[in-house]
Protein backbone atom coordinates (compact mmCIF):
# COMPACT_ATOMS: atom_id res chain seq x y z
CA UNK A 1 0.00 0.00 0.00
CA UNK A 2 1.39 3.40 -0.95
CA UNK A 3 1.19 6.45 1.30
CA UNK A 4 -0.84 8.21 -1.40
CA UNK A 5 -3.61 5.62 -0.89
CA UNK A 6 -4.08 6.66 2.75
CA UNK A 7 -6.35 9.40 4.09
CA UNK A 8 -4.50 11.48 6.64
CA UNK A 9 -6.72 12.17 9.65
CA UNK A 10 -4.32 14.20 11.78
CA UNK A 11 -1.79 16.97 11.32
CA UNK A 12 -1.98 19.77 8.82
CA UNK A 13 0.10 18.01 6.17
CA UNK A 14 2.34 21.01 5.51
CA UNK A 15 5.53 19.25 6.59
CA UNK A 16 6.34 21.64 9.43
CA UNK A 17 7.14 18.71 11.71
CA UNK A 18 10.20 17.91 9.64
CA UNK A 19 10.04 15.74 6.53
CA UNK A 20 6.44 14.71 7.29
CA UNK A 21 7.50 12.56 10.24
CA UNK A 22 4.98 13.79 12.80
CA UNK A 23 2.90 11.32 14.80
CA UNK A 24 -0.19 10.77 12.64
CA UNK A 25 -3.20 8.55 12.09
CA UNK A 26 -4.21 7.51 8.58
CA UNK A 27 -7.27 5.63 7.31
CA UNK A 28 -7.00 2.97 4.59
CA UNK A 29 -9.48 2.40 1.77
CA UNK A 30 -10.72 -0.70 3.60
CA UNK A 31 -11.47 1.34 6.76
CA UNK A 32 -8.55 0.19 8.91
CA UNK A 33 -5.97 2.56 10.40
CA UNK A 34 -2.24 3.09 10.06
CA UNK A 35 -0.55 4.86 12.96
CA UNK A 36 2.77 6.68 12.62
CA UNK A 37 4.75 7.46 15.76
CA UNK A 38 7.92 6.93 17.71
CA UNK A 39 9.02 3.31 17.95
CA UNK A 40 8.73 1.95 21.48
CA UNK A 41 10.08 -1.20 23.09
CA UNK A 42 7.72 -1.50 26.08
CA UNK A 43 7.25 -5.19 25.19
CA UNK A 44 8.12 -7.53 22.34
CA UNK A 45 5.21 -7.78 19.87
CA UNK A 46 4.59 -10.90 17.78
CA UNK A 47 6.65 -11.49 14.64
CA UNK A 48 5.64 -9.10 11.86
CA UNK A 49 4.10 -6.50 14.20
CA UNK A 50 5.50 -3.32 15.67
CA UNK A 51 4.71 -0.87 18.45
CA UNK A 52 4.53 2.90 18.10
CA UNK A 53 3.81 5.61 20.64
CA UNK A 54 1.70 8.63 19.73
CA UNK A 55 0.38 11.49 21.86
CA UNK A 56 -3.22 11.40 23.11
CA UNK A 57 -3.85 14.65 21.25
CA UNK A 58 -3.23 12.86 17.92
CA UNK A 59 -5.84 10.21 18.72
CA UNK A 60 -8.31 12.88 19.87
CA UNK A 61 -7.83 14.75 16.59
CA UNK A 62 -8.44 11.57 14.57
CA UNK A 63 -11.64 10.86 16.50
CA UNK A 64 -12.81 14.45 15.95
CA UNK A 65 -12.15 14.24 12.20
CA UNK A 66 -14.10 10.96 12.00
CA UNK A 67 -17.00 12.52 13.91
CA UNK A 68 -17.03 9.84 16.60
Amino acid sequence: MAREELTRLTGNGNGTCGKDDCPNVYRTASGSFVVQGDVTNVFQPPQGEGLVEIPESVLREAVRVLGW
